[in-house]
């Protein structure tokens, strides 16, 4: 046996491995260079995650504050709308009640009971009392009730809604004007407390109660008293307050808006960010909704013995109706955009859900194509153009929510679902357009 000679330098053997420590020298450079890459990204991300969640949290945080200030400009703000929301009012056994109960007691207070009698043949005046007495057990009493009666007669007919739409559009008038500075009306505004003086109102009252038949009420002479329609232990920051809720009615839901878009758009996990932001809406209006509820309750309790909490209540409710029909459409925008971003993303669910949406209409597409259902060149040019067709329709739903006066919670989800319909309509329509097939030569 020979010993082995010198390493030849042309020996491919000995030039493989010396290919190899090359390679791995230089998969080791790059190794350590994405390391230190690596090591070097996660400051600026961390910074951009936290000024991303700062936006989103700043919009979720302003999202109600919005709610309110739009409702606002909306509703407290709007004479035309106020009446509208508490016209229907005029109809409430509770409103009515409250309303004969009041009414009842201004008129008593005018009402001499001397001059009454005094009205009527002396032959006649003990047949009167009599009669008076079988309604009570005192003749004052057996007068409130017959005034009751007239009262409750006068509320429950339709000249009542007259009165009670021409009071409150003259209550609201002034308390914004006594609010906002602009003018001078009936409300004026001493010692914190918003105070309406009611003579007009009770003027019209009487002229009823005399066209119904309770004559005496003529004597009734012009009564000025202050309702109160609004105390606060400061009523400048209250007109402050509203002043700058009626500006912000409209920018500070955009600036919610803006600044959550922001925050997904600065976000490095948009589809997450843009879930979070959806969610994180429709949470905090639910929140509101809850805070108007237990405030609800405060507000009842805290109100006089005087005051019918059943009439404040339906009145509470017609005024917040409007807010709370916001609240559930903000919590059915937030949850839809929500599920259409996780549908999107390449989550395994989400991809599964996307598989048997596809497969379902392709299982359509080809029943139709079975039983002799062609869409010609509609599929080839639906196919081509698939992309334009589908923003177009978002486009179009984004329009017509945006174009929508005050919409609901169910137009949101009815439009959701139509805009769904589309996509599916397009979807079946979109075929690839079949090349003829070439005759054997």
């Amino acid at each position: 046996m020979s010993a082995p000679g010198p390493s030849d330098p042309s020996d491919p053997s000995d030039s493989s491995g010396a290919d190899s420590s090359a390679e791995l020298e230089a998969l080791r450079t790059r190794i350590a260079a994405l390391e230190a890459e690596a090591k070097a990204k996660p400051p600026r991300h961390r910074l951009r995650s936290f000024l991303a969640a700062l936006l989103i949290v700043l919009g979720c945080v302003l999202a109600p504050l919005g709610v309110i200030a739009a409702w606002t400009a909306d509703e407290i703000g709007d004479t035309d709308r106020y009446v509208a929301t508490v016209a229907p009012l005029a109809s409430d056994p509770d409103i009515q009640a409250a309303v004969a109960n009041r009414v009842t007691g201004a008129v008593m207070e005018h009402i001499d009971l001397t001059d009454l009698l005094e009205g009527v043949a002396p032959d006649q005046r003990p047949l009167l009392a009599k009669a008076l007495g079988r309604l009570g057990s005192s003749l004052e009493s057996a007068v409130q009730s017959f005034v009751h009666d007239k009262a409750e007669e006068i509320v429950a007919s339709d000249a009542f809604e007259t009165v009670w739409t021409d009071a409150n559009r003259a209550i609201h008038t002034s308390v914004v004007r006594a609010l906002t500075g602009s003018g001078e009306g009936a409300v004026e505004i001493k010692n914190d407390t918003v105070t309406l003086d009611l003579a007009p109102v009770i003027e019209r009252v009487k002229q009823r109660l005399v066209e119904s038949g309770l004559t005496v009420a003529e004597k009734i002479p012009e009564v000025h008293t202050d309702f109160t329609v609004l105390k606060a232990d400061d009523i400048g920051k209250v007109k402050t307050g509203f002043r700058l809720l009626q500006i912000m009615g409209f920018w500070l839901p955009v600036l919610a808006v803006l600044l959550a878009a922001a925050g997904v758009l600065l976000s490095a996990h948009r589809r997450r960010s843009l879930i979070a932001a959806a969610l994180g809406f429709a949470v905090a209006a639910v929140i509101l909704g809850i805070g108007l509820t237990v405030f609800r309750t405060v507000y009842l309790n805290a109100l006089p013995d005087t005051v019918s909490q059943a009439a404040a209540g339906s009145l509470y409710d017609a005024m917040v109706r409007l807010l709370r029909t916001t609240i559930r459409m903000v919590v059915v925008l937030g949850v839809v955009l929500a599920l259409a971003a996780w549908l999107t993303g390449p989550g395994r669910s989400a991809t599964v859900v996307r598989e048997l949406w596809h497969s379902g209409i392709a299982a359509t597409r080809a029943t139709a194509d079975r039983v002799g259902m062609r869409t010609g060149p509609v599929g080839p040019f639906v196919q081509r153009h698939r992309g334009w067709i589908t923003w177009i329709l978002v486009a179009a739903a984004v329009v017509a929510y945006v174009l929508w006066d005050h919409p609901t919670g169910w137009v949101v989800l009815v439009m959701a679902l139509l805009l769904l319909l589309a996509l599916a309509v397009t979807e079946f329509l979109a075929e690839e357009e079949k090349r003829p097939e070439r005759e054997p030569s």
